[in-house]
């Protein structure tokens, strides 16, 4: 039986990078969590140790740091120029796949700034030499509808316990990535707003019998709003939140308090894409 060498790849994980930008008295945060990806003919390495092919992933860390001084800008344009440089400056190296997360920061004065809660931006680019392609999108954007949603009419059997609601709690931590239709002349900046935008309008717009029906409905609308994306694939853990039992205390308890589940949770994942793409 032969034993061959399958599809591989290596990279620098996890580069922290802040860029303070000075050009007047109000600075500019961007904090960034940057990922590296690189395959190609990486075969010698791996079968004989020859690293001659190999870009070394502290080279791949301080080139992150490099490009970062000439400006950052959209995380989108900037995936694209380091994924761009290393397929075009090392012969070896025919594919780059560059992750990005962009933690958001809120300004409180000229130079003090805090961290925001409003869910991290992300973008991974990939580009093999000739085809590049961008995916936009965002985790842990935590939203909550106190009422309109419902959950009944699902089957029981034997070990079904839960009982059927007309009104409660509907809670997740979104996470969404979104897939443009091309890879140069997007405004970046405004896609991303009106996508994010798109989902929080339709989480709160949609009286939901199901999360999946939410699903949907925020996919849908991001598609709506934003022509160059093709297709939205979301991931939503269901935060349940339970009716405590005020009972044993002599008290009642209409839909006030309250029990915020950890784990286990549903998790519900989707891919809504416009017709043919």
């Amino acid at each position: 039986m032969a034993i061959v060498l399958g599809e591989n790849q290596y990279g620098k994980a996890e580069v922290r990078v802040v860029r303070v930008d000075r050009d007047d008295a109000a600075h500019r945060i961007t904090d960034l969590n940057v990922s590296v990806a690189l395959s190609g003919d990486m075969a010698d390495t791996h079968l004989t140790g020859a690293n001659d092919k190999v870009l070394a992933t502290d080279t791949q860390k301080n080139t992150v740091f490099a490009f970062a001084r000439d400006g950052i800008g959209d995380i989108e344009t900037y995936g694209l120029r380091l994924a761009r440089h290393f397929v075009e400056s090392q012969p070896s190296i025919h594919r780059a796949r560059i992750s990005v997360e962009q933690y958001p920061w809120n300004r409180q004065g000229h130079h003090s700034f805090a961290r925001s809660g409003e869910g991290t931006r992300t973008a991974t680019i990939t580009f093999d030499g000739e085809q590049a392609t961008v995916d936009g999108g965002l985790t842990d954007l935590t939203v909550l509808n106190s009422t309109g949603s419902e959950f009944w009419g699902f089957p029981r059997d034997r070990y079904t316990t839960l009982e059927e609601t007309t009104d409660r709690i509907l809670a997740t931590a979104v996470s969404a990535t979104w897939r443009f239709s091309r890879a140069e002349g997007v405004d970046w900046e405004k896609a991303y707003h009106t996508a994010r935008a798109s989902l929080l309008d339709a989480f709160a717009d949609t009286h939901s019998l199901s999360l999946q029906q939410t699903l949907y409905a925020m996919g849908s609308r991001v598609l709506e709003n934003v022509p160059d994306i093709t297709e939205v694939r979301l991931s939503l853990p269901n935060k349940h939140h339970f009716l405590a039992d005020l009972a044993p205390f002599g008290l009642d308890n209409p839909g006030e308090v309250f029990h915020a589940a950890d784990r286990p949770y549903g998790l519900i994942e989707g891919t809504v894409r416009r017709d043919g793409a």
